[in-house]
């Protein structure tokens, strides 16, 4: 039977390599992380030049991204649903190096929070279409295993953003982090633009109504397992929030550590993509709910050992990096097993399903890490026991997710071989 031509399209070609999607879809995720991690070092310096009065006041330039970050996830997956992948994400990635090259003149506080909270709202594109691309090829496992190899790669963004924005310090003032920013994701916008082929099948293109969002979206939410997951990531994602807000006050002001906090901070972040490694490497084998149900019960221990060492007063820096870098391991066993657990019921509908999860998992992880950020106190308790707290809930919500029946592996859940 002859293929139409937009059926064709929905495939990707044979010129396109698995490792070219691998790492096209690490980078257009990576936008994220490079709008967030390589402020860091640079936070003292807006404060000081925009006249932000309070240390803890700085937090907000992250915490207002997150927020428009949620706000643009929960509505780009759905116009990918109706008008394709590549023509949204495109109009996306345009507004959002606009809303960067905004953030680079911004002459006041108010304006900065303003052109941040643009910036996330138009980069919900890239996090929530790219899991709709990955789901139109990938389901279960193999999806678990495709979305840890991205995160992998993706993760030496994180590893690198901070040297990467100290550097810029050196040579140049903090605005030049926001030009540099645009720059390399006018450069993704291109590669995405030039290879990416149309990922969404003429079939499962749907219309889109408010009737047909509430159907789509009361599936979601009613699906026990899917609900489940979504809220534990959201919820054991908030400790990773709560690091990332309060790391450069914790390296700066109590182990006064400024001169090694690139370097500090990329290797617990490499810690990520070493779990991620590892993790696409074992969940074809034991399954993503077995994996990712032990990490988490690995988390709450992490953070329970922390919290033992800050109160026995031996806390130090050796101390911090090594438990961070151990509850980051983790953190990337649960981060994409969970996401994939999640949408694997969904193939029609994905870009519905991958926004309600990308809001509710952003709304939630934003707002209670925001909490553990604004709760700073100079030490480094309030950080370790946000994230014991957040792990018990989240196994909780596993647990009942689960009916009770935890390290199972569903039929449902055989790989997807990959077809490039």
């Amino acid at each position: 039977m002859t293929k139409t031509p937009s059926e064709t399209a929905a495939v990707p070609p044979r010129d396109m390599h698995f490792r070219e999607f691998v790492l096209l879809c690490a980078g257009l995720m990576a936008m994220n992380a490079l709008s967030i991690d390589p402020m860091l070092p640079a936070l003292p310096d807006i404060g000081r030049d925009l006249g932000i009065p309070r240390p803890n006041d700085r937090q907000l330039i992250i915490s207002m991204y997150f927020m428009g970050l949620g706000i643009g996830s929960l509505l780009f997956g759905i116009l990918s649903d109706r008008y394709g992948r590549k023509r949204v994400l495109g109009s996306a990635m345009v507004l959002f190096i606009l809303s960067s090259i905004a953030c680079a003149g911004a002459h006041s506080f108010a304006m900065m929070l303003v052109a941040r909270t643009c910036a996330g709202f138009f980069a919900g594109a890239s996090r929530v279409i790219t899991i709709g691309i990955i789901r139109d090829r990938f389901r279960g496992d193999a999806m678990a295993r495709v979305m840890s190899l991205i995160f992998a790669v993706f993760i030496l963004v994180p590893v690198m953003a901070p040297s990467m924005g100290q550097v810029i310090l050196w040579f140049a003032p903090w605005r030049w982090i926001f030009w540099t920013l645009a720059l390399l994701a006018t450069m993704m916008l291109l590669w995405m633009l030039l290879r990416l082929p149309e990922t969404l099948r003429p079939e499962n293109r749907i219309s889109i109504s408010v009737s047909g969002i509430v159907r789509r979206v009361g599936g979601v939410i009613t699906h026990r397992s899917s609900i489940g997951y979504m809220l534990a990531s959201g919820v054991a994602m908030s400790g990773l929030i709560g690091f990332i807000l309060s790391v450069q006050q914790i390296m700066f002001d109590i182990f006064d550590a400024r001169a090694i906090f690139p370097i500090a901070f990329a290797v617990m972040a490499g810690s990520m993509g070493v779990g991620s490694l590892i993790n696409s490497q074992l969940v074809s084998r034991f399954g993503a709910r077995r994996l990712s149900q032990g990490a988490l019960i690995a988390f709450i221990l992490i953070g329970g050992t922390h919290v033992g060492v800050i109160q026995a007063g031996w806390e130090s820096l050796g101390s911090f990096l090594v438990l961070q870098s151990l509850t980051m391991l983790t953190v990337a066993f649960t981060a994409s097993n969970f996401s994939s657990i999640s949408m694997e019921p969904f193939s029609r509908g994905a870009g519905i399903a991958s926004s309600f999860q990308s809001f509710l998992t952003t709304a939630v992880s934003a707002s209670l890490g925001s909490l553990v950020g604004h709760a700073f106190d100079g030490t480094v308790l309030p950080l370790a026991l946000g994230m014991v707290c957040f792990g018990c809930v989240a196994l909780v919500i596993i647990v009942w997710a689960e009916r009770g029946r935890m390290f199972t592996r569903p039929n449902n859940a055989a790989l997807r071989e990959v077809e490039f």
